[in-house]
């Protein structure tokens, strides 16, 4: 009789909890001075006390925000307009009590900083990323939301965003709050460009680019063209578009000198910022590349450690090297399929991938399991003090991606492709939306190889391991020549100095170079190399040019003002680079021809 009880009451429960609803109503009282006015209504609430809080972390970024800090003047009141007591039970937390089915909290919010992570109001136009925007509730996270906007009058403005639309104007919904934080806003004079692309069943995907930028219309055409043409190559890794939810994908383009720096990816949409004046170049598309490729690979292709998303804290994951560093290696791979970029500059691309695997101390201290972790410290986190990153750490989008092209290399030296692998990725975990983990995606390499004991090495090696690579094998298949770019020159390290009356050392030193096992390291000013005075940059090249590896030399420095002496046994400098054989003046082989081709030309038939 219990368990028949409890299941009776299960679906009373459900619909009730579906009866429960959030309202936004936003407006722009004091838009010049980059305010809103936000009203959070909820209705039909069983509970008495609430807790009305604004995140700490947003889709896409994996460290913490604080977006609390820009929001004040909150009040509440019930459905009669009475005021209803407030109280701050933590910087970004608000309870509100004595609550009988229905309340509104209202409060300012300040915002000036648009790119892909935070917010920017302006009498120009409106750039809402949500958890940088919007308080939620927190024991009605499933309910479903609408949002409002209450635009200035004799605006002409064009509201874009991935949710959906209703019969009002200026009315959307979002199923609940994890689809309305990943749902970001951009609300101003938007050049509209909108296309279709044929799916994998001839059903036409539709896409839309909404562009804030001075373009005339025939250039922002030309661009949308270009963003197509990526959009046709990323399906053909998969093999197919996603199902989008609301029937479209749409690309928030922001490219102005009023915008900061970003691109964050999102289920149906995705957020760009870039603080350049608009000319339509292909500089411009590599932005577009990577986060489109996203909308497989990290929106569907999801970690287990980021479903569901916490908005609460920081969100770490172990598998950061594979969602955002395959996405970068293929991010940069599309662009050179797609015909913008020469094999000339992707040789570039491929220089620094190598470079990063072999020649950063992080790669050769962490696996990019363990650099995937770091990412709530490193992810646009916000620090003060100093840290030994240089030392202890390499970012997981480079290191993901140069892991990405060794995999495709070893792969296509087998008769396989990394393409083929991603396309038995998306069937296991993305379009059935199981998430993974690391080991869940060594179980289908090992099955796309059909070779455990390979899936089983690659891994214990290069993903929960840090052991190096030999790229020049794999790239001489495509008649690519890996080879030392300054062999035989001396090398002391590769530093950022501060000229003055010395060169003031102003990064970390780096473990195994010249000047770290002499003892040096930031801030440390530099006075005298092997007896001559150094003030600039150029002086030092000089007279590490009179020298080769092996050589010792001695170099006088200050410390903290106290002066010191040091012995340099010179190094060569380590750097490596990936030209094409023609550039080397060797041979390329009808075989070299076929798997460049088949590596790097298009595949969109």
């Amino acid at each position: 009789m219990k368990k028949l009880a409890a299941l009776l009451a299960t679906p009373m429960f459900c619909s009730y909890a579906f009866a429960q609803t959030i309202r936004y109503d936003v407006s722009f009282p004091n838009i010049v001075h980059h305010e809103a006015r936000i009203a959070l209504s909820v209705s039909d609430a069983p509970q008495k006390e609430l807790l009305f809080r604004m995140s700490r972390s947003s889709p896409g970024r994996y460290a913490t925000h604080e977006y609390g800090k820009n929001v004040y003047d909150v009040a509440a009141v019930d459905k009669s307009g009475k005021p209803v007591p407030v109280q701050r039970v933590d910087g970004d937390v608000y309870k509100v009590a004595g609550i009988n089915g229905f309340v509104k909290v209202e409060y300012t919010l300040y915002a000036n900083h648009a790119d892909g992570t935070y917010a920017g109001i302006d009498a120009s136009s409106v750039h809402l990323n949500m958890p940088a925007a919007f308080m939620w509730v927190k024991e009605l996270e499933k309910a479903p939301i609408t949002v409002a906007f209450n635009l200035p009058k004799a605006n002409d403005w064009t509201i874009a965003t991935q949710l959906k639309t209703t019969g009002e104007a200026n009315v959307f919904t979002a199923p609940d709050l994890q689809y309305f934080m990943d749902s970001p806003t951009k609300i101003g004079k938007l050049t509209i460009k909108e296309w279709t692309v044929p799916n994998a069943d001839n059903k036409p995907s539709q896409f839309r680019l909404a562009l804030e930028a001075k373009a005339s219309d025939s250039l922002a055409t030309a661009f949308a063209n270009k963003i197509k043409r990526i959009t046709e190559e990323a399906r053909m890794v998969f093999g197919e578009f996603p199902a989008f939810d609301n029937g479209h994908y749409t690309f928030l383009a922001s490219i102005n000198p009023y915008v900061k720096g970003d691109g964050m990816e999102h289920r149906n949409s995705t957020m760009i910022a870039l603080p350049v004046a608009f000319d339509g170049s292909d500089n411009l598309l590599g932005v577009f590349s990577h986060e489109f490729f996203h909308t497989w690979n990290v929106e569907r292709i999801r970690p287990k450690t980021l479903e569901p998303f916490n908005f609460e804290k920081s969100n770490m994951s172990f598998e950061l090297w594979f969602a955002e560093g395959f996405t970068q290696y293929y991010g940069e791979l599309l662009l050179e399929r797609a015909g913008f970029d020469s094999l000339e500059e992707y040789c570039k691309t491929l220089t620094s991938l190598v470079n990063t695997k072999e020649n950063t101390a992080g790669a050769k201290r962490i696996s990019p399991v363990q650099a995937s972790s770091n990412a709530v410290f490193v992810d646009a986190g916000v620090a003060i003090d100093r840290t030994n990153y240089p030392n202890t750490y390499t970012s997981y989008y480079p290191y993901g991606a140069s892991i990405a092209l060794a995999l495709d290399l070893q792969l296509r030296s087998r008769g396989l492709n990394l393409d083929d692998f991603m396309k038995a990725v998306w069937a296991k975990h993305g379009k059935p939306e199981i998430a993974y983990n690391v080991s869940d995606l060594e179980i289908v390499l090992a099955a796309y190889t059909k070779d455990k004991a390979f899936a089983q090495q690659f891994f214990a090696k290069y993903i929960t391991g840090h052991a190096s690579l030999d790229y020049g094998p794999l790239l001489a298949h495509a008649g690519l020549l890996l080879k030392k770019q300054f062999e035989g020159q001396a090398w002391i390290g590769d530093m950022h100095y501060a000229e003055g009356a010395g060169l003031t050392i102003t990064s970390n030193t780096i473990v195994g170079s010249p000047l770290y096992e002499a003892g040096l390291d930031i801030d440390d000013e530099i006075l005298k190399v092997d007896g001559r005075l150094v003030s600039k940059n150029d002086e030092l090249i000089s007279i590490l040019k009179n020298h080769k590896p092996g050589d010792h030399i001695a170099v006088e420095y200050k410390h903290r003002g106290e002066p010191k002496t040091a012995m340099l046994e010179l190094a060569e400098n380590p750097r490596l680079q990936v030209v094409t054989n023609e550039d080397a003046g060797k041979p390329v082989s009808a075989e070299m021809t076929a798997f460049r081709n088949a590596w790097l030309g298009s595949k969109w038939k």
